[in-house]
Order: structure tokens, then sequence, then C-alpha cells
């Protein structure tokens, strides 16, 4: 046994794994080049289903595809009975343009695979193929999920809805690795408890009455209003939420007028809440009801919010999963390479839906490239992977269900 993040872990770990991994890292930066340069977006994503269809080809899995959206889940059955283990891989891109000038750069305009999901799809994959090597040291069952629509269109829970935990048996345990690319190249952190943030999307909708801009007296220009209301929405965070249950609000588009000389009726100021409880994600959310309409009301308007979509929950890792994720990583790659998170981080992810059903974690893999001072960051039109990391996401995904 050994000690990370102040508890016993277990180290039965065979480190040939990360070689084995090495091995495999050819076929595994292909698979995700290619992905990479035919990105798509949201829940329907048949090239890479195809795609990952054709990957697992002739290694005697048992596969299917999704039925609402285009998933695959394939299952590997070991040689002993043993817990059955679910990795995920996400699939889908985002809908932005690429400007890295790569020879494998996106050929589809205004979609890019800037969030790593191309690496995540292809190290699920070489994880599959270690895993059949090793076939004979497999005590139990592995579920390969491989899921579309993770940028906000909740393919986890649609495939949660469509059986996912229920057709192959209980799933005793669940792991997920998503690439961060200003990390370190092949640095693997984690943390027990909230790992990332709620997410949710809003609308407030100012309404007053038009008029001419040189007359603003017998109008109610909603303009201002709306500016007054983001400003106070900043105030309102600083003083109804903790500061050590943290939330974050940020208006990130502002919609309004026709001409530079008509006074609107309607404003439009559409953003994000993230909150890593639900006492502040619900806190956050009253307050943002109760600031907007109250300055509209001061000014003759009137102010409503919508919750455009009530977006992903906040994801929490079983504390017992994390620290065997990260005594396993340690015992894998070393302890340079394994980090324990001090905090969680504001961004949001649907494997939240898997962690409220099955106890398990998600990892963060760095990618930077070493060559690179200030790499960009995920969803940057210019995120480069250093792809030699992904042999470390293929053995950590290889270990954790061997292990």
């Amino acid at each position: 046994m050994t000690e990370t993040a102040g508890a016993s872990v277990p180290t039965e770990v065979d480190r040939s794994l990360l070689e084995e991994a090495g091995r495999l890292l050819d076929d595994t930066v292909a698979l995700r080049r290619r992905i990479h340069a035919h990105p798509e977006v949201g829940n329907e994503l048949p090239t890479t289903q195809q795609t990952i269809l054709e990957a697992l080809d002739g290694l005697g899995l048992q596969v299917a595809t999704g039925e609402a959206v285009s998933s695959v889940v394939a299952v590997l059955d070991g040689d002993e009975p043993g817990p059955t283990t679910l990795l995920r891989g996400d699939m889908d891109a985002l809908p932005m343009p690429e400007d890295t000038g790569l020879d494998f750069a996106s050929e589809i305009d205004g979609r890019m695979h800037a969030c790593g999901h191309d690496t995540h799809v292809a190290m699920l994959v070489g994880a599959a193929r270690l895993l059949r090597q090793r076939r004979a040291q497999l005590r139990g069952r592995v579920v390969f999920m491989f899921q579309p629509g993770e940028e906000g269109h909740g393919g986890a829970k649609i495939m949660l809805d469509e059986g996912l935990l229920d057709r192959h048996g209980p799933i005793d345990r669940a792991f997920a690795i998503h690439a961060i690319a200003n990390l370190p190249s092949g640095l693997v952190t984690t943390r027990g408890g909230t790992l990332m943030a709620s997410a949710d999307e809003f609308r407030v909708t100012v309404t007053g009455r038009g008029g001419h801009a040189s007359m603003p007296h017998d109008a109610v220009d909603p303009v201002p209003v709306a500016c007054e209301i983001v400003t106070a929405l900043q105030a309102m965070m600083t003083r109804r939420i903790p500061a050590f249950d943290p939330a974050v609000l940020t208006v990130t588009r502002i919609q309004t007028g026709t001409a530079f000389n008509v006074i609107p009726e309607v404003a439009y100021c559409d953003g994000t809440v993230r909150a890593v409880s639900d006492a502040s994600r619900d806190r956050v959310v009253e307050g943002l009801r109760e600031v907007a309409s109250h300055i509209a009301a001061a000014h003759r308007c009137t102010a409503e919010v919508d919750l455009v979509d009530n977006g992903y929950p906040v994801t929490v890792n079983d504390a017992a999963a994390a620290t065997r994720t990260l005594g396993v990583a340690t015992a894998l790659l070393g302890e340079r390479h394994v980090l324990a998170m001090p905090t969680p981080v504001m961004g949001a992810e649907d494997w939240s839906y898997v962690l409220q059903r099955v106890p398990g974690s998600m990892a963060f893999l760095g990618v930077a490239r070493a060559d690179d001072p200030d790499p960009a960051p995920n969803h940057s039109n210019r995120m480069l992977v250093d792809e030699p990391a992904m042999a470390h996401g293929v053995a950590l995904h290889a270990a954790m269900a061997l292990s």
C-alpha cells in the first residue's frame, strides 16, 4: 500500500500497461487525427459513430448503437468474475472555427474539436484494444461508453434514459478522463467531492416602450436598464453568495436595437450561472430574478428571467473512487505525474449525471505541449494537444478496469 492524498490506495498495478499503451500510440494518434479532421456537433454524429465502429471491429466486443443519439456502447467480459467498470469517452466537437494550422485541422467550417473529445475517443478505443489483449487478467466486465452531446446537449443523460446502466448488469464503478490543454503533458489530477460546477443558461428580457432616440422621455428605454441589471448582478454575487461556496454569473451577450435613431422596446441579456453546490446554485437564480425584476420596475420596465436550459448539475466525485484514481495513477505513472486538486473548477460536465447514480470519478489529463510557453486553453480556436500524453490516458483507463 502507498499513501496518496492522505488515504490508503492500492498499488497492484502493472506498469507494463504504460509500455503497451505506448506501443499503441501510433494507432491512437491516427484515430484522434481522423476524428479531429471531421468534427461533428450535438447528439447526431454519424461519421464519428462509424469511425468508432470501424476502430472496434475485430476486437470481439459486444457492440450496440444508440436509438435517440449516435452513441456506441461496447462490452468486454473478462475471464474471471468481478466488478463491472464503466469507462467513458465523449465524441462531440464545438461550433467554432479552427485556427491551429495543423495538417489534420478541421475540414468543416465552423466546427472544431477544441475540448479534447477527439483524444477522449481515441484513448478509449486504445484502452479497449489494450484490455482485449489483457482479457485473461480482467476480472469482471468493462462497458465502454462512447457518448455524443456533452457540449450542452445532455448526451449522457439520454444514454442513461435509454438504459445504459441496466442493459449490461449492475455497473459497480465509473471512470472518465478529460484532456486539459494548459496542464503539463501527462499530468493526472483529480479530487474527491465536488470536481466541477453546475451550469445553467439564462435570458433576461427587459421590456420598455420604443420611441425616437431624440426623445427618450417619451419612451421607456430598456437599454440602460439592461446595463444597470448587468452591473447590479455582479454586486449581488459578491454580497449574497458565500465566499467558500462560490458561484460565477457571467453575462455573455446583450442584444437589442435595430437602428441608430430608434429606442427599442426590448433588450435581452444572456449568460450562464456556475456553482459548486446546489445551495449556491439556487441562491444565484433567486437573486438573478429579484435583481432583474426590481431594477426594471424602478425604471418603469419589466424583466422576465428564463432559464433557457436547466443545465448540468454539479459533478461530484465519490471520495473513495477519487482516492483510488489517484493511487492507481501514482502506481502507474509515478508521483511526478499525479496531483491531488485543491479546489474544484468552474467548468461543467454531463458526466455528473452518471456520478449521481454510480460511484466513480473523473480525472483531468494534461496535454500541454512542452514547446508552448503559453498554451491555449480548452475551447480556444488555437487549442493544441501533446499527443504522446494520450498513452497515459490509455494506460490509466486500462489500469482502472484491471486494478
